[in-house]
């Protein structure tokens, strides 16, 4: 295939058609097979729609796509994802677009389940630390700064946090706590915002503390919401609705959940952590 995702995509396109006609269906006898609007086997054909991995998966069924073939096409869909999905990519006009996908995709799911290495999740950021966030990676991958904008959005979307039909979890690794790319009196502030989450009825919070044996060894931080998974690397995002993967996050989710701490226990952690970086930065406590 072609190096630009678009051309691959188009190509992805053309490779699904021909594996249609070979399988001796019309657009209209594919649809009526898999139960779709006829005008969607047109749109994915003519590259105007992007097909989901369920959309590709029922595609192949239908077609009657030998192994061989099924596993090379998603292959290639997960490639064109990667490119597609790249940061200088998503960002090249800023974070703001972005921001606006992650409102638009948490808004309409009602399970929302993070977990986080070594950044607070957005969801939970106070403004100054996520300044910092978007100027730091906008250096990094050098790409336009929007932040003002982008600040606006993930605020807004912290809205979520209050949905009752909502189910949120947000899981950190108490390394979150200790690293930190802002100001330490910033990161003071922001565990103070995290100690007032944990009085929220809506949202379930967790943190594994230092020392923990893993059940497993997460690699990245992702985000289940709804359907979909969202994996972030240092130079792509990967983003599959495919219920393999989606089964395999929720798993990972659930192992890494029965070793964290939750309330009082990860009061504490914030507790200590807050308290450890004000003494070692020389900054001044109120309650202390």
């Amino acid at each position: 295939m072609s190096s630009t995702p678009d051309k691959r995509r188009l190509e992805f396109a053309d490779e699904l058609r021909r594996l249609r006609v070979e399988a001796g269906l019309s657009g209209k006898q594919l649809a009526g097979k898999v139960n779709w609007h006829p005008s969607k086997v047109s749109k994915i054909e003519n590259g105007r729609q992007d097909p989901t991995d369920s959309d590709v998966s029922t595609w192949l069924d239908a077609v009657e796509a030998s192994e061989s073939v099924v596993g090379r096409m998603r292959d290639d869909l997960r490639g064109i994802r990667i490119a597609s999905n790249s940061w200088k990519r998503q960002l090249r006009t800023g974070h703001s677009s972005r921001q606006q996908y992650s409102s638009e995709i948490e808004s309409k799911a009602n399970v929302i389940r993070v977990f986080e290495l070594i950044v607070v999740p957005g969801l939970v950021q106070i403004a100054e630390y996520a300044r910092h966030v978007f100027i730091k990676a906008a250096e990094f991958q050098e790409t336009p700064r929007d932040t003002d904008d982008a600040l606006r959005i993930r605020l807004e979307r912290q809205r979520a946090l209050y949905d009752s039909a909502k189910r949120i979890e947000l899981l950190i690794c108490e390394s979150a706590l200790r690293y930190f790319v802002c100001p330490p009196e910033v990161m003071v502030a922001q565990i103070d915002r995290l100690l007032a989450l944990l009085g929220l009825s809506t949202v379930r919070f967790g943190v594994i503390p230092l020392d923990t044996q893993m059940p497993a060894v997460p690699t990245n931080g992702f985000w289940i919401v709804g359907n979909t998974v969202l994996i972030e690397t240092v130079d792509t995002e990967i983003n599959t609705d495919s219920p393999t993967d989606l089964a395999t996050y929720h798993k990972l989710a659930d192992m890494l959940w029965s070793v964290a701490v939750e309330g009082d226990d990860a009061r504490r952690i914030l507790t200590n952590c807050s308290t450890a970086i004000a003494r070692a930065h020389n900054l001044t406590r109120i309650n202390e």
